[in-house]
Parts: C-alpha cells; sequence; structure tokens
C-alpha cells in the first residue's frame, strides 16, 4: 500500500489544528498498515514520548468542526471517540514505536511531505517580502512623478511677463 501513497494523498490527510498542522490517529493507523486501536495502544504504553506539542486529543468542539467542515464525512468517521492528532514530531516518535517496515516507510514520505509544506510556507513569505519591497518602490516612482506633474504645472501656469533682455547693453 506504502508505494501506492501519492504525496497528495497524504497532504490531503493533514490538517491545521490550534495552529499546528497535524494527522488523525485513523488516518495514520491506515498508512502504517495497523488499525486505529492498536496505535492508541502503543502511544498508551508510551505516553512519556508524546508530549502535547507532538500529540494531542481532539476537544469535543475540534472534531464538531472538522465535521462541520466537511474535513471529515461524519463523527463515526472518528471511530466513536474523539480521536488523537499527531504533530510532524509524534508522527515520527509513532515510526518508533510502531516498528513494521510500513510504518517506517510510510513515516520517511510523511515528513518529506511536512517539509515540502515548510519550504512552500518560506518559499510563500519569499514572495510576498519581494511584492512589498516592490510596492514600496513603486509608491515612491508615484511620489517622484507627482512631484515632477506638480512641478510642470507650476511652470506652465507662470504668466509670460516680459523679462529683461540678457547679454551686453550698449551705453548711449
Amino acid at each position: 500500500m506504502e508505494t501506492l501513497i501519492s504525496n497528495q494523498e497524504i497532504a490531503d490527510k493533514i490538517y491545521l489544528i490550534r495552529g499546528i498542522k497535524v494527522m488523525l490517529d485513523r488516518d495514520l493507523a491506515e498508512l502504517y498498515g495497523t488499525i486505529p486501536k492498536r496505535l492508541r495502544q502503543q502511544v498508551k504504553r508510551n505516553l512519556e514520548r508524546f508530549p502535547e506539542h507532538f500529540m494531542f486529543q481532539l476537544t469535543e468542539t475540534e472534531a464538531d468542526s472538522m465535521v462541520s467542515q466537511n474535513v471529515i464525512p461524519s463523527r463515526q468517521y472518528l471511530g466513536g471517540a474523539l480521536p488523537l492528532v499527531f504533530s510532524e514530531y509524534g508522527i515520527l516518535m509513532l515510526a518508533n514505536i510502531i516498528k513494521s517496515p510500513q510504518a517506517i516507510n510510510m513515516s520517511i514520505k510523511i515528513i518529506e511531505v511536512f517539509v515540502k509544506f515548510r519550504e512552500m510556507l518560506i518559499t510563500q513569505k519569499d514572495l510576498l517580502l519581494k511584492f512589498e519591497q516592490l510596492e514600496k518602490l513603486l509608491i515612491q516612482h508615484d511620489d517622484d512623478i507627482q512631484a515632477i506633474f506638480q512641478t510642470l504645472k507650476q511652470l506652465i501656469r507662470q504668466k509670460n511677463e516680459p523679462r529683461e533682455p540678457v547679454g551686453f547693453k550698449l551705453k548711449g
């Protein structure tokens, strides 16, 4: 199964919850070739390896929100209990406790997807910075062009009064 799953299929299983990119225990169990109950058992036996920024349990509100936003089809999809969700670090830790070759290979593939997300985010930030610099440059040019037009308008409005001739004057 691991060779059949694409990066996009993995990316589709990554959600943003509490400002953290996470994956549901159910999806990870499927990718690792195990059942969610078995995965949760292994996690419970190794809780010390999973601080809150590695793994946390969804609240009722968060689970309902995922359903209402059509991220998941129904609460039954979650398996009847509030799911555990794992950050990138938690996914790495799962590979240490679920030691099947499929779990290890899938963990590597999942982490590669997380890294690609991070690279895309950095690229987007760089582009945003360049756009902001370009906008400032355009505003400065706009101000310069406005100043030129103001000066030209002032020159056009000046009265054409006779001026004293320039040059040598002859006496007498």
